[in-house]
């Protein structure tokens, strides 16, 4: 019998025991791999940015708007190649299960900036010339059952009020990294509506505006010469690269990140703690084996490796069971969320962080217990189980 057929039945003679141990290892490795997709999904936004895009936001805070009188002067800018702007509209659809982003934007320039974001000439048209029209994501339009032409209502947080939107497009990501879920409405028609309601004395203003350049080389320049515009202005500006700008969002966040690491690592403890523990008792209740083993003339090492393939079986199954848990959790909670959470699949990293969890457990677990069991003394073993 080989060493891995003698392993794989060591390992299943107690097998409520192995089957217990590979449950909480499996549990264990399923959430440090949901863990790590969450953190992943964190910077989706800051991976999926473009080098030739800047954000322009108020110098005061993330959620001071700016005025729009701004964005001639921008434009004016030497090495600005285009500008659109936007503003988060909020509000909340139905009863709220199926959170999703939904900005205000310049219909007119906003598709210019954003190709990723690929929408037909012809409902690019159709959203421009219907201030109540709405551009959808195909993720969107799938998980409410809508088509061109639905009406798309939404409850008013931020500005309150009821709004009713019939749905003019549906875009189509470029590629995979590219927000499939976002719902975006007229920023005009926004703007129009606050000073229906609250006076023509409103003035027009935007939470940020987005800034094109040919050239990434440009970025330092472009955004200097933007924030020396308004230096000396109520409505100072902050300028930075879209990769920076989301990941100073995403810095906001950095505790809750920290955390999140910290119980990963503590599950990876704990999964340790349980596999040897687990190894400790087997080797204990087979040490008259492993004595009469070297007493016929096996290695100290062939026992240590048959402890360590034991381990590595257990490991295995509880990793192979983790990842298969894995899938179906991130699903429960991408329904959970909605779509608040961009680019939330399993990436083959957290597959390959955890088969490496698997085999650094596996490998740990095993270590002390392979070494005792390797410097028994065969007399002293068999007499002790003889007593």
């Amino acid at each position: 019998m080989g060493l891995f057929q003698l392993a794989i039945r060591n390992a299943l003679r107690h097998r409520l025991r192995t089957l217990l141990t590979v449950l909480g290892l499996a549990v264990a490795t399923m959430a440090c791999g949901l863990i790590n997709t969450v953190i992943e999904a964190w910077y989706a936004s800051a991976d999926a940015s473009s080098s030739t895009r800047l954000i322009t936001r108020s110098a005061i805070s993330f959620t001071h708007p700016l005025p729009i009188t701004q964005a001639p002067q921008i434009r004016s800018v030497p090495g600005v190649s285009g500008l659109t702007w936007l503003t988060w509209f909020g509000g909340i659809h139905g009863d709220n299960r199926q959170p999703f982003t939904k900005l205000a934007v310049d219909a007119n320039s906003y598709f210019d900036l954003y190709p990723e974001y690929q929408l037909s000439d012809a409902q690019r048209r159709a959203f421009q010339q219907d201030r109540q029209g709405a551009v959808i994501g195909p993720k969107l339009a799938a998980s409410l059952g809508l088509k061109i032409g639905d009406t798309l209502p939404i409850r008013g947080d931020k500005y309150p009020g009821a709004w009713a939107f019939t749905v003019r497009g549906i875009y189509q990501p470029r590629d995979h990294k590219a927000d499939d879920a976002l719902m975006l409405v007229h920023w005009k028609l926004l703007s129009e509506t606050l000073k229906a309601r609250l006076g023509s004395g409103v003035p027009d203003v935007v939470g940020v505006y987005v800034v094109g350049v040919d050239d990434p080389a440009l970025v330092p320049a472009v955004s200097a010469r933007i924030d020396a515009l308004f230096q000396d202005s109520a409505a100072g500006t902050k300028t930075q690269s879209e990769r920076a700008y989301q990941l100073s969002i995403v810095a906001m966040s950095h505790n809750v990140l920290l955390w999140l690491r910290i119980v990963s690592m503590g599950l990876v403890v704990i999964s340790l703690l349980v596999l040897t523990n687990a190894i400790t008792m087997s080797a204990s209740e087979r040490l008259r084996e492993y004595a009469t083993l070297k007493a016929l003339g096996f290695s100290p090492a062939y026992v240590a490796t048959l402890l360590l393939c034991e381990s590595m079986v257990i490991a295995c199954l509880a990793v192979l069971a983790g990842i298969a848990l894995t899938y179906p959790a991130s699903a429960l909670f991408v329904s959970s969320v909605g779509s608040l959470v961009d680019g939330f699949t399993v990436s083959p990293g957290t597959l390959r962080m955890q088969a490496s969890i698997a085999l650094v457990v596996g490998l740990l677990a095993a270590a002390i217990p392979a070494w005792r069991m390797s410097r028994v003394n065969v007399a002293q073993a068999l007499g002790s189980v003889r007593a």
